[in-house]
């Protein structure tokens, strides 16, 4: 075992916990959001949290799936936050 592989066994199951925290702060901003930008922020916060908690997940299960998911969550994301953008600015998604 290598230094760098004891220090990250010590420090991944601080950050797998320190993510899961900021998951649940951001889904109660996405309920309790006290107006739309704020529930769309905190929705683009979410899977962005998501994210880094599946590559995490990945490193400490050493599996590749769970980065290639991740990618996936990512386009969909982003399209997701441009779309209700839109959405917001405009009423309509298709102009």
């Amino acid at each position: 075992m290598t230094p760098a592989t004891g220090w990250l066994a010590a420090v991944l199951p601080w950050a797998l916990a320190g993510f899961a925290v900021a998951l649940g702060l951001n889904a109660w901003r996405l309920l309790r959001g006290p107006s739309l930008a704020d529930r769309i922020l905190a929705l683009d916060t979410l899977y962005i949290n998501t994210l880094a908690l599946l590559v995490l997940v990945g490193i400490r299960l050493d599996s590749t799936l769970y980065f290639e998911v991740a990618l996936l969550i990512a386009l969909l994301g982003f399209v997701g936050t441009v779309a209700l953008s839109k959405f917001v600015l405009r009423g309509d998604i298709t102009r």
